[in-house]
C-alpha cells in the first residue's frame, strides 16, 4: 500500500506512450461475456475450497450497522466484498458473491426496508485499489443485485440514503485512479437510482471522497472534493481543487467553503475527511501535502551528522571531518564494514566518490517513506457551518500520517460529544477535548492502518473499528478491543507450495507479512482453545514472494515491499537480510514494490533477486553479483519506485536461460547467464507493466508473457506465446473477458493446459491459449494475483487479492483426453470411527470420496459401484457437460448390501451409529456406462 509522497528519486527520464483507459461499455460487455463464459464452461464444476487465512483478514472499507439493533451490520472490503453479521461479528455471511465484483468502495443500507447500496471500488486510492463498476442496488438483502448506474465512476467515496425518503440518494464519485474522466464528482437520484444528476463537478482529475449529513437534516450536507493524480512512477495526492463544499437544499447544489476563511488553499491541500456534530460544528481532517519548516538543528545534536549535512558539503569540508566522528555516522546508518572513514575519504580524494554519495547511499524508496518533510495530518474544525475554519491543535500531529495521508482521510464525532473525535490514520487517535490534545487507541490486537470506524450514537465507548487487518469492536472507548476475523478475506499478492509430501503454503499479503501452513490446514476457530493458529507469521511488512529450499524446507526465502528480502532458517528462528547492496558512489538499486526472486532448479544455492538490474547469489543470498546493466527504460521521475524488474524465470532445461520483466515494459533474454542480454518486447504494446514471463517446463523454446495495464486503467488482457525464445510472439487472450492479467502458469503435466489470473477471475486453456474457459464453482468473481501448482499433490493453489486462498485438485484436468471419462479415484483408508462420534451430541464422522469425471451433454447419469460383479450402490445425479464430481460416502445400498452378504455368507456387516452400513476392506470399481474406475478401503 504504502507510498512516498512528494519525494523525488533521481531517475532519467524517458518518453511513456499514452495508454486509453478501457471504457465502461467494454467493461460491460466483459461481464456480459464472462457470464456466458461460465454457462458454457466444461470447468463450471470443479469444486475451489477456501483454505483461508483468516487471521490476519484484509482492508476494510465501511461499516454500515443496524441502528436498533447494534448486533447486525455490514462489512465492506476493498477487494473482499460485503459481508453480514447477525451476532455481533460472531460470523459473517459473504453477501456480494453473486455480483459480478468484490471491490468495494462504500456500503448504505436502508434499514427499514433492507435495501443495500454498493458503490463499487475502492476509496483508497493505493497501488492495489481495484476499480469498480458503478453503483449495485439489492432489495432482497443481497440475494440479488442490480447495477443502477455510474459504470464509469471507478472509485466511489461515499453513498449517503435520506433517511425521510429513501428513493433519494447522493453519491460521491473519485473517479479514475490512473486517467483523466468526466464521471466524477456528486450525483443524486430520486428515483432509487433509475436516473442520475451531477449536481456538482470541478474537473475531470478533482472527484468527492467524502460527503457527510447534518443528523436529523439531511438538506444540509458537507462534501470534500479531492484532487488527485496517480502514475505508475508518482502519485500526487493534493491540489487547489481539493476543498471543502456545502448544500442546503439535499444536494442539489453546492458552495465551496473553504475559500481564505482559515482552511488551506492551494497546491498542497490534500485528501479532506469530514464530521459533521450539527448543522454548525463540523470537523475536517486534512492531509496537509504543505512543506514544513525547516527547524534549527538542536545545539544537543549539532555534533551529529545526518544525512542532509552531506548533501551541500564541499570535499575539502568533507575531508576536515574527523574519523571518529564519520564512522559514528558510517555505523549507525548501516553502511557496510568496507566503508569507514578512512578508505571513504581516500575514495572521496580520488573523485570516485562525492560526499553527496553518503546522503544518496541510504535512500532507498523505503527509507525514504518515512522521510518526508509535509506537514501530514491536521484538524480542522468550524463553529459557524464553514464561514470560518481553525486548527485545533498546535504543532504537528507526527506518526499519524507519516507521508501516505492520501491513504486515511477518516474523522469520526461522537453524537453525545461535541469535543469527542476520532481521528484514523497508522494508529489511531481520540480527543475528548475537541481536538487539542490526542491520545491513541492503537492496542495489541489491532492492525495498524485504520480505514473505517463506527460511533455508537446511543452508547458512548462502543466502537467498530475496520482497518487493514480486520475489524475489532471495543465497548470502552478503544481500552480494550477485541478482533472479528472470522471472513477469509486476505489481500494476497504472492502464493508458494512447497515440495513436502503434506506440502505447505505460503504467502505474502497486503499489509499483513508473509505466513505459512500446511494446505490442509483447518480453517475455524478452535486455534483459540489451542492457542496456536494453523497460519504462521513468518515476516511483517507488505509481504512478497517466497522461495523454500527443495532439499531442506525450513530454509525460506522471502522479505517485505521494496526488495527487502531475508533468508530464514525456521529449525533455528535465525534471519539473515540479503539484499544486494549498490557501491558508495553508484545510483542506489530501484526495486518494485513487489521485488520479484527466483530460487534456480539447477541449483539450489543460487538465488536471482531483481532490482533495475538483475542480481545474482551463487551462496544463498550471502554474496551478490550483478548480472546485467540496466534492464529498464532507466527509470523516471516521481515519488514511487519505478523503472524496476517485476518478473524472473529460469528455463528448467538449461541453467542461464533466464527471462525478465519490467514495470514499463521491456522483457528480455539471456541464454549464458547474463552475459549478454537480448530485448524481446519490441512487438508488444508499449510501456505495461509486465506481470510475469514464464520459461516453459515442456519446451526448451517456449515462452509465455503477460501484460498489465492496470497502471493507466486500460483492463485489456495480453497474453503472448513464443516458441522461438522471444524472437516472434502470438497473442493467446483470444476469448478472455476484458480484465488485467495479472499470472499465467503451465500445467507441469500436460503442455496443452495453462492457468491464467486476471483482476476479475480464474481461467484455464486446454489448447495451449486458442480458448478460454472460467472456473466458478466456490470462487467469486476476484483478482487473483498468483497460482501455483504442487505437482504431487496436483493441486492448484489461488492467491487473490481479497479472499485470500483457493485450493482445487487438477488431477481430472490432466487426466483428460476430450473424451467422456471417469478419472482416478483416491484410496481410503477404513475408520472404525465411521458414522460415530465420541458424542451423540455431535455430528457422526462420514467417509468421503470424490469420483470425477467427464461428459460431452447435459444429462443423467447413473455411477454403479461394484465389489467385484456384486452391484453395491448405485448412485443417479444430473450432470451438466463437462467435468464433474460426485461426492460418495462408502456406504452400502439396502439392495448393495443384501447382495454382498449373498457372496460373502461369512461376513458381518455391522450397523454404524448413524444408521449406515459402510463398506469394508476391499477392492471396488466404478462404472459409468462402459467406463470405469478402481478405488481401493484399505
Amino acid at each position: 500500500m504504502r507510498v512516498l509522497a512528494k519525494v523525488f528519486i533521481a531517475l532519467f527520464p524517458f518518453t511513456i506512450v499514452a495508454q486509453q483507459p478501457t471504457s465502461s461499455e467494454k467493461i460491460k460487455q466483459a461481464l456480459q461475456q464472462k457470464e456466458v463464459l461460465i454457462t458454457n464452461s466444461t470447468v463450471k464444476n470443479i469444486p475451489f475450497k477456501s483454505i483461508g487465512p483468516t487471521v490476519m483478514s484484509g482492508r476494510v472499507v465501511d461499516i454500515d450497522v443496524n441502528p436498533a439493533n447494534t448486533t447486525e451490520f455490514y462489512v465492506g472490503y476493498a477487494s473482499g466484498g460485503v459481508w453480514h453479521t447477525n451476532n455481533n461479528g460472531t460470523t459473517f455471511t459473504p453477501i456480494l458473491d453473486n455480483s459480478p465484483t468484490q471491490n468495494v468502495g462504500d456500503i448504505a443500507v436502508d434499514w427499514k426496508n433492507g435495501t443495500i447500496w454498493v458503490g463499487t471500488g475502492e476509496n483508497n486510492s493505493s497501488r492495489s485499489s481495484y476499480a469498480g463498476i458503478g453503483i449495485l442496488k439489492s432489495t432482497d438483502k443481497g440475494k440479488t443485485w442490480t447495477n443502477v448506474g455510474l459504470p464509469d465512476s471507478h472509485h466511489i467515496g461515499r453513498i449517503l440514503i435520506n433517511p425521510k425518503n429513501p428513493e433519494e440518494v447522493i453519491v460521491g464519485s473519485i473517479g479514475h485512479l490512473y486517467s483523466s474522466n468526466k464521471e466524477r464528482g456528486i450525483f443524486k437520484t430520486s428515483d432509487g437510482g433509475k436516473t442520475w444528476i451531477k449536481t456538482l463537478f470541478i474537473d475531470e482529475n478533482t472527484g468527492v471522497i467524502d460527503i457527510q449529513p447534518v443528523p436529523n437534516n439531511f438538506n444540509i450536507l458537507y462534501a470534500a472534493a479531492w484532487e488527485r493524480e496517480r502514475k505508475a512512477w508518482n502519485f500526487d495526492g493534493d491540489g487547489k481543487n481539493s476543498a471543502i463544499y456545502k448544500s442546503t437544499d439535499a444536494g442539489n447544489t453546492w458552495t465551496k467553503i473553504s475559500d481564505n476563511n482559515g482552511f488551506p488553499n492551494g497546491d498542497g491541500v490534500g485528501r479532506i475527511g469530514l464530521a459533521v456534530y450539527n448543522e454548525n460544528t463540523v470537523y475536517a481532517f486534512h492531509d496537509s501535502q504543505f512543506r514544513r519548516k525547516k527547524e534549527a538543528k538542536k545545539d544537543e545534536d549539532s555534533n551529529a551528522l545526518t544525512k542532509e549535512d552531506f548533501k551541500t558539503m564541499s570535499v575539502a569540508e568533507f575531508l576536515d571531518l574527523k574519523d571518529k566522528k564519520l564512522n559514528t555516522y558510517l555505523k549507525m546508518n548501516g553502511f557496510q564494514e568496507k566503508y569507514r572513514a578512512e578508505n571513504v575519504k581516500q575514495m572521496v580524494r580520488s573523485g570516485s566518490v562525492k560526499p553527496i554519495d553518503l546522503a544518496k547511499y541510504l535512500e532507498d524508496a523505503n527509507a525514504l517513506l518515512f522521510d518526508t518533510p509535509v506537514v501530514g495530518a491536521e484538524v480542522f474544525k468550524t463553529s459557524n457551518g464553514g464561514k470560518t475554519w481553525k486548527k485545533t491543535h498546535e504543532g504537528y500531529l507526527d506518526d499519524l500520517y507519516y507521508s501516505y495521508g492520501y491513504y486515511f482521510g477518516e474523522v469520526r464525532v461522537d453524537p453525545q460529544d461535541e469535543n469527542g473525535i476520532y481521528v484514523l490514520g497508522v494508529p489511531i487517535l481520540k480527543s475528548k477535548d475537541g481536538g487539542k490534545t490526542f491520545t491513541s487507541i492503537s492496542k495489541e490486537n489491532v492492525h495498524a492502518d485504520h480505514q473505517a470506524l463506527w460511533v455508537n450514537p446511543k452508547k458512548q465507548g462502543h466502537l467498530i473499528d475496520g482497518n487493514d487487518g480486520g475489524l475489532n469492536i471495543s465497548y470502552d472507548d478503544g481500552e480494550s478491543w477485541t478482533k472479528l476475523n472470522q471472513p477469509a478475506v486476505g489481500q494476497f499478492y504472492t502464493v508458494y507450495a512447497d515440495n513436502q509430501k503434506n506440502y505447505k503454503v505460503y504467502g505474502g499479503l497486503q499489509d499483513n507479512g508473509v505466513w505459512v501452513a500446511n494446505h490442509n490446514a483447518k480453517i475455524d476457530k478452535r486455534w483459540q482453545q489451542t492457542g496456536k493458529n494453523p497460519y504462521e507469521s513468518l515476516m511483517g511488512g507488505d509481504g512478497m514472494q517466497v522461495a523454500v529450499d527443495d532439499r531442506n524446507p525450513n530454509i525460506v526465502y522471502t522479505g517485505y515491499q521494496f526488495g527487502n528480502y531475508y533468508r530464514i532458517d525456521r529449525a533455528n528462528g535465525k534471519q539473515k537480510y540479503i539484499q544486494p547492496k549498490h557501491k558508495l558512489g553508484e545510483s542506489p538499486f530501484r526495486f518494485n514494490w513487489q521485488t520479484p526472486i527466483h530460487l534456480s532448479k539447477h541449483n539450489q544455492d543460487i538465488l536471482y533477486l531483481g532490482g533495475n538490474k538483475l542480481h545474482r547469489s551463487l551462496n544463498q543470498g550471502d554474496d551478490w553479483e550483478t548480472t546485467s546493466d540496466d534492464l529498464t527504460q532507466g527509470g523516471k521521475k516521481g515519488n514511487v519506485a519505478y523503472g524496476t524488474l517485476t518478473t524472473i524465470s529460469e528455463s528448467p532445461f538449461q541453467f542461464g536461460l533466464i527471462y525478465v520483466g519490467s514495470d514499463d515494459g521491456l522483457v528480455h533474454v539471456t541464454k549464458n547467464g547474463g552475459g549478454s542480454w537480448e530485448k524481446i518486447s519490441n512487438s508488444f504494446p508499449q510501456n505495461l507493466w509486465v506481470s510475469r514471463v514464464i520459461a516453459s517446463k515442456h519446451k526448451k523454446e517456449r515462452v509465455y508473457v503477460t501484460l498489465n495495464g492496470y497502471r493507466f486503467d486500460d483492463f485489456t488482457p495480453y497474453v503472448y506465446m513464443s516458441d522461438d525464445y522471444g524472437k516472434t510472439w502470438k497473442n493467446i487472450s483470444n476469448n478472455i473477458p476484458t480484465s488485467a492479467v495479472n499470472v499465467i502458469k503451465e500445467d507441469p503435466k500436460k503442455e496443452n493446459i495453462l492457468y491464467l489470473g486476471t483482476d476479475n477471475g480464474l481461467y484455464v486453456s486446454f489448447d495451449k491459449g486458442a480458448t478460454w474457459e472460467a472456473f466458478s464453482n466456490g470462487l467469486p468473481n476476484v483478482a487473483v494475483h498468483d497460482l501455483v501448482i504442487q505437482p504431487k499433490a496436483k493441486h492448484l493453489v489461488v492467491g487473490t487479492h481479497g479472499r485470500s486462498l483457493y485450493k482445487a485438485n487438477i488431477a481430472s484436468l490432466q487426466e483428460f483426453n476430450n473424451k467422456e471419462a471417469i478419472f482416478s479415484i483416491k484410496d481410503i483408508k477404513k475408520r472404525k470411527s465411521w458414522g460415530s462420534s465420541w458424542s451423540k451430541w455431535l455430528e457422526p464422522n462420514t467417509p468421503k470420496i470424490t469420483i470425477p469425471f467427464y461428459v460431452n451433454t447435459n444429462k443423467e447419469v447413473e455411477l454403479e459401484v461394484y465389489s467385484d460383479k456384486v452391484l453395491v450402490n448405485t448412485i443417479k445425479t444430473n450432470v451438466t457437460k463437462g467435468f464433474n464430481e460426485v461426492v460418495y460416502d462408502v456406504s452400502f445400498s439396502e439392495k448393495g448390501r443384501k447382495n454382498y452378504l449373498k457372496k460373502h455368507k461369512d461376513t458381518e456387516i455391522k450397523k454404524a451409529k448413524n444408521d449406515k452400513y459402510y463398506l469394508p476392506k476391499g477392492k471396488y470399481k466404478v462404472t459409468m456406462g462402459e467406463l470405469n474406475q478402481t478405488f481401493e478401503i484399505k
